[in-house]
Protein backbone atom coordinates (compact mmCIF):
# COMPACT_ATOMS: atom_id res chain seq x y z
CA UNK A 1 0.00 0.00 0.00
CA UNK A 2 1.48 3.63 -1.14
CA UNK A 3 1.77 5.59 2.20
CA UNK A 4 0.26 8.62 2.46
CA UNK A 5 1.12 12.30 2.23
CA UNK A 6 1.48 12.76 5.76
CA UNK A 7 3.74 8.90 6.10
CA UNK A 8 5.92 10.55 3.41
CA UNK A 9 6.29 13.98 4.80
CA UNK A 10 7.39 12.61 8.44
CA UNK A 11 9.69 10.14 6.86
CA UNK A 12 10.93 13.50 4.45
CA UNK A 13 11.78 15.60 8.06
CA UNK A 14 13.46 12.64 9.79
CA UNK A 15 15.74 11.49 7.33
CA UNK A 16 16.26 15.70 7.20
CA UNK A 17 16.76 15.87 10.22
CA UNK A 18 19.40 12.73 10.48
CA UNK A 19 21.49 14.35 7.82
CA UNK A 20 21.35 17.57 9.65
CA UNK A 21 22.61 16.00 12.77
CA UNK A 22 25.29 13.98 10.90
CA UNK A 23 26.69 17.20 9.02
CA UNK A 24 26.81 18.72 12.21
CA UNK A 25 28.83 15.71 13.88
CA UNK A 26 31.03 15.90 10.67
CA UNK A 27 31.80 19.74 10.92
CA UNK A 28 32.52 19.18 14.76
CA UNK A 29 35.03 16.38 14.28
CA UNK A 30 36.44 18.84 11.71
CA UNK A 31 36.69 21.71 14.18
CA UNK A 32 37.89 19.62 17.10
CA UNK A 33 40.34 18.31 14.86
CA UNK A 34 44.03 18.98 16.24
CA UNK A 35 45.63 18.59 12.46
CA UNK A 36 45.02 19.99 8.95
CA UNK A 37 46.74 19.25 5.75
CA UNK A 38 47.66 22.40 3.60
CA UNK A 39 48.16 21.75 -0.17
CA UNK A 40 49.50 23.82 -2.63
CA UNK A 41 50.80 22.95 -6.33
CA UNK A 42 54.03 21.72 -5.07
CA UNK A 43 53.51 20.03 -1.97
CA UNK A 44 51.43 18.34 0.77
CA UNK A 45 52.06 19.69 4.39
CA UNK A 46 50.39 17.88 7.58
CA UNK A 47 50.40 20.52 10.46
CA UNK A 48 49.41 19.10 13.86
CA UNK A 49 48.43 22.33 16.39
CA UNK A 50 49.52 24.57 13.67
CA UNK A 51 53.02 23.02 13.63
CA UNK A 52 54.03 22.11 10.01
CA UNK A 53 54.64 17.92 10.57
CA UNK A 54 55.62 16.34 7.40
CA UNK A 55 55.81 17.89 3.93
CA UNK A 56 54.94 15.65 0.87
CA UNK A 57 56.43 16.67 -2.61
CA UNK A 58 53.48 16.10 -5.18
CA UNK A 59 55.34 18.27 -8.26
CA UNK A 60 58.87 17.32 -9.51
CA UNK A 61 61.18 18.56 -7.51
CA UNK A 62 64.00 21.10 -9.10
CA UNK A 63 68.21 20.53 -8.74
CA UNK A 64 70.32 22.77 -8.04
CA UNK A 65 71.55 25.05 -10.85
CA UNK A 66 74.39 23.02 -12.91
CA UNK A 67 72.85 19.87 -11.96
CA UNK A 68 71.82 17.35 -14.46
CA UNK A 69 67.34 17.07 -14.55
CA UNK A 70 67.78 13.77 -14.17
CA UNK A 71 67.64 13.91 -10.75
CA UNK A 72 64.48 15.63 -10.67
CA UNK A 73 61.73 13.35 -8.79
CA UNK A 74 58.56 13.81 -6.88
CA UNK A 75 57.16 11.17 -4.09
CA UNK A 76 58.86 11.65 -0.91
CA UNK A 77 59.02 13.51 2.60
CA UNK A 78 61.20 16.65 3.46
CA UNK A 79 61.11 18.47 5.49
CA UNK A 80 60.45 16.24 8.31
CA UNK A 81 60.52 18.70 11.44
CA UNK A 82 61.02 18.11 15.12
CA UNK A 83 57.86 19.15 17.68
CA UNK A 84 60.43 22.50 18.06
CA UNK A 85 60.32 22.76 14.34
CA UNK A 86 63.92 21.51 13.48
CA UNK A 87 63.99 20.06 10.39
CA UNK A 88 65.72 16.23 10.29
CA UNK A 89 65.86 15.98 6.74
CA UNK A 90 67.99 16.58 3.69
CA UNK A 91 67.40 16.33 0.31
CA UNK A 92 69.83 16.34 -3.25
CA UNK A 93 72.84 16.39 -1.17
CA UNK A 94 76.40 17.20 -3.58
CA UNK A 95 77.60 13.65 -2.80
CA UNK A 96 74.32 11.73 -3.79
CA UNK A 97 71.61 13.88 -5.89
CA UNK A 98 69.15 11.22 -5.75
CA UNK A 99 68.72 11.03 -1.89
CA UNK A 100 65.50 13.26 -1.18
CA UNK A 101 64.50 13.03 2.69
CA UNK A 102 62.02 10.04 3.49
CA UNK A 103 61.38 7.89 0.44
CA UNK A 104 61.43 4.15 -0.75
CA UNK A 105 62.84 2.97 -4.31
CA UNK A 106 63.86 -0.31 -5.01
CA UNK A 107 67.12 -1.07 -7.09
CA UNK A 108 68.57 -4.17 -8.43
CA UNK A 109 65.37 -5.10 -9.47
CA UNK A 110 64.39 -7.34 -12.93
CA UNK A 111 61.41 -7.42 -14.59
CA UNK A 112 60.71 -9.46 -18.31
CA UNK A 113 64.96 -10.09 -18.47
CA UNK A 114 65.54 -6.39 -17.90
CA UNK A 115 67.57 -4.92 -14.97
CA UNK A 116 65.54 -1.97 -14.13
CA UNK A 117 67.09 0.68 -10.87
CA UNK A 118 64.27 2.85 -9.33
CA UNK A 119 66.75 4.23 -6.97
CA UNK A 120 69.55 5.67 -8.64
CA UNK A 121 68.12 7.82 -11.00
CA UNK A 122 71.72 8.90 -12.91
CA UNK A 123 70.99 5.53 -14.82
CA UNK A 124 67.86 6.97 -16.51
CA UNK A 125 66.50 3.34 -16.00
CA UNK A 126 63.41 4.00 -13.60
CA UNK A 127 61.91 6.38 -11.04
CA UNK A 128 59.24 6.66 -8.67
CA UNK A 129 56.64 9.61 -9.26
CA UNK A 130 53.23 11.23 -7.58
CA UNK A 131 50.61 10.04 -9.55
CA UNK A 132 46.91 11.26 -7.20
CA UNK A 133 46.22 12.47 -4.11
CA UNK A 134 43.57 9.35 -2.73
CA UNK A 135 41.58 11.26 0.26
CA UNK A 136 42.58 13.51 3.60
CA UNK A 137 41.18 13.01 7.10
CA UNK A 138 41.51 15.04 9.79
CA UNK A 139 39.85 14.22 12.84
CA UNK A 140 40.14 14.19 16.70
CA UNK A 141 42.87 12.27 16.78
CA UNK A 142 44.99 13.57 13.73
CA UNK A 143 45.56 13.70 10.72
CA UNK A 144 46.12 11.79 7.42
CA UNK A 145 46.55 11.68 3.62
CA UNK A 146 46.74 9.30 1.24
CA UNK A 147 48.68 9.26 -2.71
CA UNK A 148 49.06 6.69 -5.53
CA UNK A 149 52.47 6.76 -6.75
CA UNK A 150 54.14 4.94 -9.55
CA UNK A 151 57.40 3.27 -10.44
CA UNK A 152 58.25 3.97 -13.68
CA UNK A 153 60.35 1.77 -16.04
CA UNK A 154 62.36 3.44 -19.00
CA UNK A 155 63.86 0.59 -19.98
CA UNK A 156 60.83 -0.82 -21.67
CA UNK A 157 60.25 2.73 -23.84
CA UNK A 158 61.12 5.69 -23.47
CA UNK A 159 58.34 7.62 -22.39
CA UNK A 160 58.15 5.01 -19.12
CA UNK A 161 56.14 2.19 -18.54
CA UNK A 162 54.27 2.02 -15.22
CA UNK A 163 55.39 -1.43 -13.13
CA UNK A 164 55.12 -0.82 -10.01
CA UNK A 165 51.75 0.83 -8.38
CA UNK A 166 51.69 1.69 -4.75
CA UNK A 167 49.89 3.91 -1.89
CA UNK A 168 51.33 5.94 0.93
CA UNK A 169 49.56 6.33 3.60
CA UNK A 170 50.96 9.18 6.04
CA UNK A 171 48.98 10.05 9.56
CA UNK A 172 49.92 12.28 12.51
CA UNK A 173 49.00 12.26 15.76
CA UNK A 174 50.62 13.48 19.10
CA UNK A 175 52.01 11.74 22.04
CA UNK A 176 53.53 12.10 25.44
CA UNK A 177 57.70 10.60 26.25
CA UNK A 178 59.35 11.61 29.21
CA UNK A 179 56.87 14.34 30.21
CA UNK A 180 57.03 16.18 27.17
CA UNK A 181 55.14 15.73 23.09
CA UNK A 182 56.23 13.97 20.73
CA UNK A 183 55.30 13.56 16.86
CA UNK A 184 53.97 9.88 15.65
CA UNK A 185 53.85 9.67 12.30
CA UNK A 186 52.57 6.45 10.80
CA UNK A 187 53.76 5.55 6.88
CA UNK A 188 51.69 2.94 5.40
CA UNK A 189 53.03 1.47 1.96
CA UNK A 190 50.63 -0.74 -0.15
CA UNK A 191 52.03 -2.02 -3.65
CA UNK A 192 51.42 -4.42 -6.44
CA UNK A 193 52.78 -5.76 -9.60
CA UNK A 194 51.45 -3.67 -12.54
CA UNK A 195 52.79 -6.11 -14.94
CA UNK A 196 51.63 -9.60 -16.36
CA UNK A 197 54.81 -10.82 -15.20
CA UNK A 198 56.82 -11.29 -12.07
CA UNK A 199 59.46 -8.64 -11.03
CA UNK A 200 62.12 -9.87 -8.64
CA UNK A 201 63.70 -7.13 -6.41
CA UNK A 202 66.89 -8.46 -5.46
CA UNK A 203 69.10 -9.01 -2.33
CA UNK A 204 70.98 -5.65 -2.14
CA UNK A 205 71.89 -3.38 0.66
CA UNK A 206 69.50 -0.49 -0.38
CA UNK A 207 65.94 -0.56 -1.68
CA UNK A 208 62.44 -0.26 -0.61
CA UNK A 209 61.43 -0.09 3.06
CA UNK A 210 61.70 3.49 4.38
CA UNK A 211 65.11 5.54 3.50
CA UNK A 212 66.27 8.36 5.51
CA UNK A 213 68.79 10.86 4.86
CA UNK A 214 69.90 12.90 7.55
CA UNK A 215 69.99 16.88 8.03
CA UNK A 216 73.47 18.14 6.71
CA UNK A 217 73.88 19.39 10.44
CA UNK A 218 74.18 15.51 11.90
CA UNK A 219 77.75 14.15 11.05
CA UNK A 220 79.94 11.26 13.11
CA UNK A 221 80.95 14.23 15.46
CA UNK A 222 77.62 14.73 16.94
CA UNK A 223 74.97 11.83 15.83
CA UNK A 224 74.01 8.48 17.24
CA UNK A 225 72.07 5.33 16.13
CA UNK A 226 71.11 2.90 18.53
CA UNK A 227 68.65 0.00 17.70
CA UNK A 228 66.72 -2.91 19.41
CA UNK A 229 69.15 -5.05 19.82
CA UNK A 230 71.78 -2.63 21.09
CA UNK A 231 74.06 -2.19 18.30
CA UNK A 232 75.26 1.33 16.95
CA UNK A 233 76.34 3.16 14.30
CA UNK A 234 79.56 0.99 14.67
CA UNK A 235 77.70 -2.52 13.93
CA UNK A 236 73.95 -1.97 13.16
CA UNK A 237 74.72 -2.25 9.52
CA UNK A 238 73.36 -5.20 8.07
CA UNK A 239 71.84 -6.39 10.92
CA UNK A 240 68.18 -7.38 12.08
CA UNK A 241 66.33 -4.85 14.16
CA UNK A 242 62.57 -4.07 15.58
CA UNK A 243 63.46 -0.39 16.02
CA UNK A 244 65.99 1.94 15.35
CA UNK A 245 67.17 5.28 17.07
CA UNK A 246 69.09 8.18 15.52
CA UNK A 247 69.61 11.33 17.11
CA UNK A 248 71.77 14.07 16.52
CA UNK A 249 72.68 17.96 17.99
CA UNK A 250 72.71 20.89 15.70
CA UNK A 251 74.35 24.49 15.83
CA UNK A 252 72.23 26.03 18.56
CA UNK A 253 73.15 23.31 20.69
CA UNK A 254 69.95 21.43 21.17
CA UNK A 255 69.34 17.69 19.99
CA UNK A 256 66.20 15.90 18.53
CA UNK A 257 65.70 12.83 17.20
CA UNK A 258 63.69 9.88 15.35
CA UNK A 259 63.01 6.52 16.29
CA UNK A 260 62.24 4.28 13.27
CA UNK A 261 59.66 1.07 14.50
CA UNK A 262 59.01 -1.78 12.17
CA UNK A 263 55.54 -3.52 12.34
CA UNK A 264 56.48 -7.05 12.90
CA UNK A 265 53.92 -8.12 10.13
CA UNK A 266 56.45 -6.62 7.68
CA UNK A 267 58.88 -9.25 5.20
CA UNK A 268 61.86 -10.23 7.05
CA UNK A 269 60.49 -8.53 10.60
CA UNK A 270 63.13 -7.69 12.37
CA UNK A 271 64.12 -6.16 9.37
CA UNK A 272 68.00 -5.67 8.16
CA UNK A 273 69.43 -2.66 8.19
CA UNK A 274 71.77 -0.20 5.59
CA UNK A 275 73.60 2.26 8.31
CA UNK A 276 76.19 4.16 6.93
CA UNK A 277 79.94 3.77 8.48
CA UNK A 278 81.11 7.06 10.34
CA UNK A 279 83.44 7.41 7.40
CA UNK A 280 80.76 7.67 5.05
CA UNK A 281 81.56 10.40 2.49
CA UNK A 282 85.36 11.04 3.09
CA UNK A 283 85.60 11.02 6.52
CA UNK A 284 83.03 13.54 7.63
CA UNK A 285 80.29 10.80 8.53
CA UNK A 286 76.88 11.91 6.85
CA UNK A 287 73.79 9.94 7.96
CA UNK A 288 72.02 7.90 6.06
CA UNK A 289 69.46 4.85 8.08
CA UNK A 290 67.35 2.57 6.47
CA UNK A 291 65.29 -0.33 7.08
CA UNK A 292 65.84 -2.60 4.13
CA UNK A 293 63.78 -5.77 3.94
CA UNK A 294 65.52 -6.91 0.40
CA UNK A 295 68.89 -6.49 2.12
CA UNK A 296 69.65 -10.50 2.65
CA UNK A 297 66.89 -11.89 0.89
CA UNK A 298 65.20 -10.82 -2.77
CA UNK A 299 61.82 -10.80 -3.01
CA UNK A 300 59.28 -11.82 -5.83
CA UNK A 301 56.38 -9.57 -6.46
CA UNK A 302 53.88 -11.90 -8.35
CA UNK A 303 51.60 -10.04 -11.12
CA UNK A 304 47.81 -8.96 -9.04
CA UNK A 305 48.94 -9.74 -5.57
CA UNK A 306 49.07 -6.93 -3.01
CA UNK A 307 51.81 -6.12 -0.64
CA UNK A 308 52.27 -3.94 2.48
CA UNK A 309 55.49 -2.37 4.39
CA UNK A 310 54.14 -0.27 7.48
CA UNK A 311 56.44 1.88 9.67
CA UNK A 312 56.07 4.42 12.81
CA UNK A 313 58.67 7.42 13.40
CA UNK A 314 58.51 8.61 16.96
CA UNK A 315 59.48 12.47 15.92
CA UNK A 316 61.20 14.06 19.10
CA UNK A 317 63.32 17.11 20.63
CA UNK A 318 66.18 16.09 23.10
CA UNK A 319 66.94 12.52 23.87
CA UNK A 320 64.85 9.30 24.28
CA UNK A 321 65.64 6.17 26.97
CA UNK A 322 66.11 3.12 25.01
CA UNK A 323 62.89 2.06 27.55
CA UNK A 324 61.33 4.27 26.27
CA UNK A 325 61.88 3.39 22.37
CA UNK A 326 60.69 -0.29 23.37
CA UNK A 327 57.57 0.83 24.76
CA UNK A 328 56.68 2.59 22.09
CA UNK A 329 57.50 -0.47 19.62
CA UNK A 330 55.56 -2.88 21.66
CA UNK A 331 52.67 0.10 21.60
CA UNK A 332 52.58 -0.39 18.14
CA UNK A 333 53.19 -4.34 17.37
CA UNK A 334 50.36 -4.82 19.78
CA UNK A 335 47.68 -1.78 18.57
CA UNK A 336 47.92 -0.46 22.32
CA UNK A 337 49.00 2.69 21.70
CA UNK A 338 46.89 5.42 22.97
CA UNK A 339 46.47 9.11 21.15
CA UNK A 340 47.06 12.05 23.36
CA UNK A 341 43.96 14.68 23.95
CA UNK A 342 46.36 17.37 22.46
Amino acid sequence: MKPSGKVWAAVCLICLLGACRNGQKEQETAMKSPANVVQDEEAITLLYQNKPVVRYYKALCPVPEGVNPIFRRSGFIHPLWSPSGKVLTRIQPPDHYHHYGIWNPWTMTHLEGREVDFWNLAKGQGTVRFAGLESVLCDSSGGRFQVRQEHVDFTAVPQGRVAIEEIWGIGVFASQAEGRTVWVVDFDSRFWNALNSPIVLDAYRYGGGIGFRATEEWTKDNCTVLTSEGRTRKDADGQRARWCDVNGSFSDGTRAGIVFLSHPENREHPEPMRVWPTDANGGRGDLFVEFCPIRLNSWTLESGRKYRLRYRLIVYDGTLKPETAEQFWQQYANGTETQSSH
